[in-house]
């Protein structure tokens, strides 16, 4: 069994406590590895290494970060398929969807960050002849990184990648989950040639070494993403403290299907919007809302597609949809739809966990995708997030109840809406409250746009110049020149 290591001070060091945590992989449901439990001291050792790199590397050329960022991005490439391998072992996601998007990804988080920083500008302001502002911006000092299980090295990187490129040093936690691709991260950061504490690597569970990263006295910034209610006592440790924090929290994602959409599209669009990597992520479509006029084709198309995915080993090249990532969650998910029975819902399709696509998998994490209907606006199954491969359908009469509908949840991150009348589009995407509207499409990702949720999806936004400028702190400075 591998015992995986933290990096601290460009070292590989194990926890001081002595403390493993067992890692699974879902798709068999064996443990294969242990990752370090990491202390409240292995935390202040990250933040101590990560402070004493940090004047040298804020001081450091644009070119010179750039230059370390390029390279790590470089080796991630030519990792590519050890990358995708771990990342589809450690999360039960299928394999080919590691190698298309997780480990591609996560390079290009490298790449936009360590180009951007070459093409900055500041803002000026000419007050009257004799007096002018300029604006500088500083890097904050140390980062406190914590990333999900769901999506691990990609959203790592996308943390890490701006926090860096902006001259911070980073102390970053990755899922005890999902710990593996970030431990291989870390031999690349030592290949790639980062001065020792520039970006620490420590493992362990939220409740220790989560926390402990929250409330270090000397990491100011913290950039998390997970569930809402961790999200929730994070703000609760870091206000008093005055930090800035960026939340990127849960979500429970409309997806609004009128009758002059493209239908085909509309179908094949929501069935990968509502299954991919198993429905565990944030930006799912889980609330499909379609208008009554093609309710009944839609559903019978949308089910005909869903049964048509395959199902299997993960790391079989044509799997569509794997393992679930623990069985705790897969757990998670059978009370979600057991309750949604007890609301009254119609299970049109899963329900229930899946048999073992092989010997291999035969005590491996699986449950059906499902589909449910005939459940109210206000029911639980339809306000709370699942987070698995769970969606319910639902009908509206006009726009004015689809609008009513994809607002009526606590949350606001993404939204899709399948439409040929554009002004219908523009329409309805300026009064659907979240931070991310789709129009004919899904997923569609450009880095140089701001990314994050309204309500309880969380505080902040992501990419481009919002994630420049939150690693940053602004700084004016007034000039006047007075006469002899």
């Amino acid at each position: 069994m591998d015992r995986l290591t933290n990096l601290i001070d460009g070292e590989r060091r194990t926890p001081r406590s002595g403390d493993w945590i067992d890692v699974h992989e879902p798709a068999t449901g064996k443990t294969y590895a242990q990752a370090p439990n990491s202390s409240a001291e292995d935390v202040n050792d990250a933040a101590s290494a990560a402070m004493r790199a940090f004047p040298a590397w804020s001081k450091a050329h644009p070119d010179e970060r750039s230059r370390l960022m390029l390279r790590l991005a470089e080796l991630i490439d030519a990792n590519l398929e050890p990358l995708a391998q771990a990342e589809s072992r450690d999360t039960g996601k299928p394999i080919s969807l590691a190698r298309r998007v997780d480990i591609p990804r996560a390079a290009a988080n490298f790449r936009f960050f360590a180009t951007a920083i070459l093409h900055g500008d500041s803002e000026f302001h000419r007050t009257d002849d004799r007096t002018l502002n300029y604006t500088l911006r500083q890097p904050r000092g140390v980062a406190g990184l914590i990333a999900p299980w769901n999506l691990p090295l990609y959203l790592f990187s996308w943390k890490l990648a701006p926090a860096l490129a902006t001259g911070n040093t980073c102390v970053g936690k990755p899922s005890e989950v999902t710990p593996l691709t970030a431990h291989l991260l870390a031999d690349l950061v030592i290949e790639a040639g980062f001065p020792p504490g520039v970006l620490n690597i420590v493992h362990g569970a939220g409740a220790t070494t989560g926390a402990a990263i929250v409330e270090h006295p000397d990491i100011p910034t913290i950039s998390f993403t997970g569930g809402t209610s961790t999200g929730q006592a994070i703000a609760r440790v870091a206000g008093p403290m005055f930090k800035r924090i960026s939340l990127e929290l849960g979500g429970k994602n409309p997806n609004v299907i009128f009758a002059d959409a493209d239908f085909d599209l509309a179908v094949k669009s929501a069935v990968r919007a509502a299954f991919t990597n198993q429905g565990q992520i944030c930006l799912c479509g889980s609330r499909i809302l379609v208008e009554q006029s093609i309710y009944d084709q839609f559903i019978d198309a949308f089910i005909a597609r869903t049964k048509a995915l395959c199902i299997g080993d993960p790391m079989d090249d044509s799997t569509e949809f794997g393992a679930l990532v623990s069985a705790d969650h897969r757990d998670k998910i059978e009370a979600a739809v057991n309750r949604a029975r007890d609301e009254g819902a119609d299970v049109r399709l899963g329900g229930n966990r899946l048999e073992a696509p092989n010997d291999r998998c035969r005590d491996g994490y699986f449950y059906e995708p499902t589909v449910l209907t005939n459940l109210p606006m206000s029911c639980a199954t339809r306000q709370e997030e699942i987070f698995g491969p769970v969606v319910t359908i639902s009908s509206f009469a006009d726009e004015t109840q689809a609008i009513a509908d994809a607002n009526g949840t606590p949350y606001g991150l993404a939204s899709m809406i399948f439409t040929s009348d554009l002004d219908r589009a523009h329409r309805v995407a300026a009064q659907i409250q979240t931070g991310i509207v789709w129009i004919n499409c899904w997923m569609v990702r450009d880095l140089r746009t701001p990314f994050g949720g309204m309500k309880q999806s969380g505080v902040g936004r992501e990419g481009g110049q919002d994630a420049l400028k939150f690693f940053t702190e602004p700084k004016n400075v007034c000039i006047q020149t007075h006469d002899e």
